[in-house]
């Protein structure tokens, strides 16, 4: 019964780090109505950045994010000439009366360890220049394993890193051979351990489900070895198998791929092993010990979520740097070019990197909030999220007479405007979420497994 319920709601849909999407992002946004939009934020409100380092060493087969491979430093330190250059650039947009305050500095990719310790420091030595981090600042960094030097370590606690993410996958040599990703145990425990002795003590690990030749035998060993390094916080991601997007998957055997009902045993797999181990779920696809800030978030309400996934982080505007890297401003959304030499050059140039984005309108904001209720704590009162716009929540009475539909499969409780996913429905949040979705075409659609 479950697997057949998983197969009916295993439908192609967005992951909800925004509203609305990134598929629907056009032209209409360009630099210029970026740049306003920078200049009229409220220096009262900190900021977030997050700035995208495409770069990597090699090619994980399962990669989907925008990177580029090189083995030479030639490259990189061109990009970080470009780098400094637009960090200087946005910056200087902002109301010049006044000194801005960041609660929340993100380093992602790519591989950020990548870049040489000493570019590291100018970085944030430019940010720092003309931003203040808050004392309780978040400052975190994605994290390869395999690049990530001694060295590196030491200039991330002098910049005052708080937090690493540190990509796992999986430790089974016989699948991350398959995905090009091959890394040991003691690699990975030596680097934790460096982190922890230079008082970077929030550790976030990544794991993945869904990878060629995985079992559920193997992604229990992989878990309980995972556990013994004692993270706080967990990311477990389900494979998405997009060639046409990405090319280089097709180098993975897809013959060796789980299908549907293999991928639903392994993500219940993971979940009932790390709640045994003391984890608790956090949303679709997180999770962390309860004295974590993000299980502190989730309990009181106040989780959220953006382009990095599940954070804590609650500014009301994020900046974004780099190729492909998008902002998240009150009037919108924006996208810098995700071609590197296009957006190098518009930077070179004096030029605003942008290459789409979308204005928000008021009825996205109220859209937005019932997802983000949704995905970050797996319920919703539409009739409270609309009372704090000003509606009727008779507007969306449609949308949960469509939810209402889905209780006969258990996935979901509607009791008036109130809807809540099951526990059996917490993986299936993104097929309620896309009731609420007025831009999804799912003939269209090209997004990954909803799990």
């Amino acid at each position: 019964m479950q697997l057949a319920l998983y197969e009916k709601y295993d439908l192609r849909l967005p992951r909800y780090t925004s509203y609305p999407t990134a598929p629907h992002f056009s032209a209409s946004v360009n630099g210029r109505v970026f740049e306003s939009w920078l200049g009229d934020l409220d220096p009262a409100q900190p900021l977030s950045l997050y700035l995208h380092i495409p770069w990597c060493r090699e090619m994980c087969w399962f990669c989907g994010c925008n990177t580029k491979i090189t083995k030479q430093y030639d490259p990189v330190g061109n990009f970080v000439v470009a780098l400094r250059d637009e960090i200087a650039s946005l910056l200087s947009k902002l109301d010049p009366a006044h000194r801005f305050k960041v609660s929340h500095i993100h380093f992602g990719g790519g591989s950020p360890t990548a870049l040489k310790p000493e570019d590291l420091r100018a970085i944030m030595a430019d940010l720092t220049d003309r931003i203040d981090i808050l004392d309780d600042a978040e400052v975190a960094l994605e994290m390869d394993p395999r690049t990530a030097t001694p060295e590196f370590i030491d200039a991330m606690a002098d910049c005052g890193f708080t937090r690493a993410s540190i990509g796992i996958q999986d430790f089974n040599p016989f699948v991350q051979r398959a995905v090009n990703r091959v890394q040991s145990f003691e690699l990975v425990e030596d680097v934790i351990a460096r982190l922890r002795a230079h008082k970077i003590s929030g550790i976030n690990v990544d794991l993945m489900y869904g990878l060629p030749f995985q079992t559920v035998d193997s992604i229990i060993e992989t878990v309980d070895q995972t556990v013994t390094l004692n993270p706080d916080r967990l990311s477990v991601f389900g494979y998405a198998h997009v060639p046409w997007m990405k090319k280089h998957q097709n180098l993975i055997p897809t013959e060796a791929l789980p299908d549907t009902a293999a991928r639903w045993a392994q993500y219940e797999a993971i979940q009932t092993r790390l709640t045994s181990h003391g984890y608790s779920a956090i949303g679709l696809d997180h999770f962390a010990r309860d004295d974590d800030a993000m299980a502190i978030a989730q309990k009181s309400g106040l989780l959220h979520r953006n382009f990095q996934g599940y954070t804590t982080d609650r500014a009301e505007a994020l900046i974004g740097f780099g190729p492909s890297a998008i902002s998240s401003l009150p009037q919108g959304y924006a996208q810098n070019d995700p071609a590197l030499a296009r957006w190098q050059r518009a930077v070179e140039a004096g030029e605003c990197g942008i290459e789409k984005g979308i204005a928000v309108s008021n009825e996205d904001r109220i859209r937005r909030d019932i997802i983000n209720e949704l995905m970050c704590n797996l319920t919703v009162d539409v009739a409270a999220i609309c009372a704090d716009h000003g509606i009727s929540a008779d507007r969306f009475t449609w949308e949960i007479e469509r939810v209402r539909a889905m209780t006969q499969d258990g996935i979901v409780e509607v009791n008036g405007t109130h809807i809540t996913l099951t526990e059996s429905g917490r993986p299936l949040v993104r097929a309620v979420c896309a009731a609420f979705d007025t831009y999804l075409d799912h003939a269209h659609g090209r997004h990954s497994q909803a799990v």
